[in-house]
């Protein structure tokens, strides 16, 4: 039986059936396929398995038991640091997988609270690699700065204390002296990614995600960049304290 998974908003009809997740094929398939298989090889389990396709032609991938939060929220400097772990572990273990190709490592290019499992309490596992593609290291740490630690919203605490937690994601992820220096602009980046996306998604006509919500993301995105400029020299500060 089908049970409808409907955490995400980008990828329509993603199901569970039994211990199995199906997901419509898309143009990153093959990639993303490729990709479990060698963090399978590497002994990386915080990732699902690529299991195949079935007979509608769907990805197949194991179900990974656990918890992904409902919204995103202010989690504890525990719960950052080891997703901050789980992130380098992962781009680790993608270093080999292709040599000769500009980039560091396979970016998960998505490693927000919203595409991560818990058990415990405690971030174990990375969902949704339909974003998956080779890049620098900051492209992930800086969104997952963002994702995990600021926010524009007054219950999500002080500029300072964000900085703080932005610092404990940079010493557990094992950020080097050179891209530490660059993280606040890394993540000013990815917002200003962020804003050109969902600017692109309000005017397609051919969205899966209604205009009105697109709307809402933009203005969010907007407020979330405006946020992180006005405060960047305390980032900064924090990062280099």
């Amino acid at each position: 039986m089908e049970h409808p998974l409907t955490g995400g908003c980008l990828t329509a009809g993603v199901v569970r059936v039994g211990d199995t997740v199906r997901r419509p094929a898309s143009p990153a398939s093959r990639f993303v396929a490729r990709l479990l298989a060698h963090l399978a090889v590497k002994g990386f389990e915080g990732c699902p398995q690529h299991l195949g396709w079935d007979e509608d032609g769907r990805d197949v991938l194991s179900f990974v038991p656990g918890d992904v939060p409902p919204r995103w929220q202010r989690f504890t400097d525990d719960q950052v640091g080891r997703a901050a772990m789980l992130l380098r572990r992962l781009h680790d273990a993608t270093r080999d997988l292709l040599p000769g190709v500009r980039g560091e490592v396979v970016c998960h290019h998505d490693p927000g609270p919203n595409n991560t499992v818990f058990r415990g309490g405690q971030p174990v596992a990375f969902i949704d690699f339909d974003f998956a593609a080779p890049g620098h290291l900051l492209e992930d740490v800086g969104y997952m700065a963002w994702a995990w630690c600021i926010s524009s919203r007054p219950d999500r605490g002080p500029a300072a204390e964000q900085a703080r937690q932005v610092r404990i994601l940079a010493d557990a992820y094992g950020l080097s002296p050179t891209d530490r220096d660059r993280l606040p602009a890394a993540i000013r980046e990815r917002l200003h990614r962020n804003e050109a996306f969902w600017r692109v998604m309000l005017d397609d006509g051919s969205s899966p995600i209604p205009r009105a919500r697109c709307s809402d993301v933009l203005a969010w995105t907007q407020r979330e960049l405006a946020h992180t400029e006005a405060n960047e020299e305390t980032f900064i500060a924090a990062l280099h304290s």
